[in-house]
C-alpha cells in the first residue's frame, strides 16, 4: 500500500462542511448557520471592521450552535427568546477553543446571546464581550424571525418592527443602525430566504486563505470528535478509544508511521456524522425502533459526502466513513464486500465493534475484554469482520486495550471539565 503525503487544506472549506452536517439534523436548520454568517460578515464589512475580524465573525457564523448538543436545543436556538441560550454557547466555546486558529472565535460563539442592556452587555459574568459577538445575536435573530415558507417581502416590515422594538436593549444601536442601512436594499432580503445560499459567502467576500496541514488537521479532527462525544455522558471517549485501538492494529499489519497517523485521523472522524443525529436517539435506552434506526445508519453516510469533496483526504475519509460496512456484504450503507472494503475500514470496524462492546451504553452495562474478544471471534467466523484483523487484535489485545485506557483516562478528565 502506498498513499501519498496529504496536501493542505483550507480552513474555511472544512468549516463550511462541518456547519452544512450539523445543520443536517432538522430540515428546519437548514442553511441556519450559514444565513447567520452571511448576515453577521455584511454587518461587519458596512461597519468598517478589518479582514481579520470578519474573519472570526464569517466563522463564528458557520459554528455558533455547534454545541447544542441535542435536537431540542438546536430548534429551540430558532426561538427569539428562549431559556438557557448560554449553555450551548458555553459548551461550543469550550471545545473550539483548543484549536489555536479558533481562540479568538471560540471567545465570539461563547458571549453571542448575550443582550446589549443598554450597554451593560459590554461585560457578562464578569468577562469582557466581544463586540463581534454582538454583531452574531442580531444576525441569528433575524435570521429565526424570516419564515422560508412566506414570501420574504411580506415579512420585512415585520421583522425590521421587531428589531427596532428590542434595539438598546437586547440589540447594540449601532449594529442595528448598520442592518437598517443593507436592509433597505431588496438584495438583502433575496438573499438570506434564498435556497442557494449556498456558496454565496465564497463568491461575495475576500478574506484571507488558511490552509492547513495534516498535523494541523489532527488537532481540527480531535476537535470534531470532542464535538460529537460529548454529547453524551455514554460515548465521551468513544472516538480517542477507537483511533487508538485502530491505530495500534494497523502498526502491527506493517502500516508506515505516516499511514498510522492517517488512521489516527480516521478514528477520530468515523463518527463525525452523528453531528446530524439526534442524541435523543443516539442516547435511547432500549432498543431502537426500525425508523430510528434507519435515520442512526445515516451518520457514516454524512461523514462520506461531508468530506468527500476534499481530495487530499480521501484515504481518511474511506477509512473513516466505512466502519459499518461487514465483510460478508451485510453492512451499510454501500453493502461493500470482503476486499473490497479498504483494509483500513476493516480495521476502523474491528477497533468500533471492540470499543463499542467495552463501553457503557444507556442500554447495557460495558462488558469484560474477553466477552467483547468473544462476540467478535463469533463475527469473524461468520465473516460479518476479518478474521485476520480480529486475530492481531486477540493477539495483542492486553498492550492494545493499556494504550487505549490511557488516553480515554485522559479523555474522561476533560469532559469532567466540560
Amino acid at each position: 500500500m502506498v498513499i501519498k503525503k496529504a496536501e493542505k487544506i483550507s480552513l474555511f472549506q472544512l468549516i463550511n462542511l462541518v456547519a452544512d452536517t450539523a445543520d443536517m439534523i432538522s430540515p428546519h436548520l437548514k442553511g441556519h448557520q450559514n444565513n447567520v454568517s452571511y448576515i453577521a460578515v455584511l454587518i461587519a464589512k458596512e461597519m468598517g471592521l478589518s479582514v481579520e475580524k470578519q474573519n472570526e465573525i464569517l466563522w463564528a457564523g458557520l459554528l455558533h450552535d455547534i454545541g447544542a448538543t441535542s435536537l431540542k436545543e438546536r430548534l429551540e436556538s430558532l426561538n427569539f427568546e428562549f431559556e438557557n441560550p448560554h449553555e450551548h454557547a458555553k459548551k461550543g466555546s469550550f471545545i473550539l477553543k483548543k484549536f489555536k486558529y479558533f481562540e479568538s472565535m471560540a471567545r465570539i460563539i461563547k458571549f453571542h446571546h448575550v443582550k446589549w442592556e443598554h450597554g451593560k452587555g459590554k461585560e457578562f459574568e464578569e468577562e469582557a464581550v466581544p463586540f463581534e459577538s454582538h454583531i452574531i445575536h442580531l444576525a441569528d435573530k433575524i435570521d429565526v424571525l424570516v419564515n422560508k415558507n412566506e414570501e420574504i417581502f411580506k415579512q420585512k416590515d415585520g421583522i425590521i418592527k421587531k428589531i427596532n422594538e428590542n434595539k438598546g436593549e437586547m440589540f447594540n444601536p449601532d449594529i442595528v443602525d448598520t442592518l437598517l442601512s443593507i436592509s433597505d436594499a431588496e438584495y438583502f432580503w433575496i438573499d438570506i430566504s434564498s435556497p442557494i445560499m449556498d456558496g454565496m459567502i465564497s463568491k461575495r467576500f475576500n478574506f484571507k486563505v488558511i490552509e492547513i496541514d495534516i498535523n494541523e488537521f489532527e488537532e481540527f479532527s480531535k476537535i470534531l470528535s470532542d464535538l460529537i462525544d460529548f454529547r453524551s455522558p455514554f460515548t465521551f471517549f468513544h472516538s480517542i478509544g477507537v483511533s487508538m485501538v485502530a491505530q495500534e492494529i494497523a502498526k502491527y499489519c506493517g502500516f508506515s508511521e505516516y499511514e498510522c497517523k492517517l488512521m489516527r485521523v480516521a478514528g477520530y472522524l468515523h463518527d463525525f456524522g452523528k453531528i446530524g443525529i439526534p442524541v435523543e436517539i443516539i442516547d435511547k435506552k432500549g432498543k431502537l425502533e426500525k425508523d430510528e434506526f434507519d435515520i442512526m445508519k445515516k451518520h457514516v453516510y454524512y461523514t462520506y459526502r461531508t468530506f468527500e469533496s476534499i481530495d487530499s483526504i480521501d484515504i481518511i475519509n474511506t477509512w473513516a466513513s466505512l466502519h459499518h460496512e461487514k465483510f460478508d456484504g451485510t453492512g451499510y450503507p454501500f453493502h461493500l464486500k470482503g476486499e473490497m472494503i479498504p483494509i483500513g475500514s476493516r480495521i476502523m470496524c474491528v477497533s468500533d465493534i471492540f470499543n463499542a462492546l467495552t463501553e457503557e451504553r444507556p442500554y447495557r452495562s460495558k462488558m469484560d475484554v474477553k466477552i467483547g474478544l468473544k462476540i467478535l471471534q463469533d463475527m469473524a467466523k461468520d465473516k460479518k469482520i476479518d478474521p485476520y484483523l480480529f486475530s492481531i487484535l486477540e493477539k495483542n489485545v492486553d498492550e492494545i486495550n493499556l494504550k487505549r485506557l490511557e488516553v480515554q483516562n485522559a479523555a474522561r478528565k476533560e469532559y469532567i471539565e466540560f
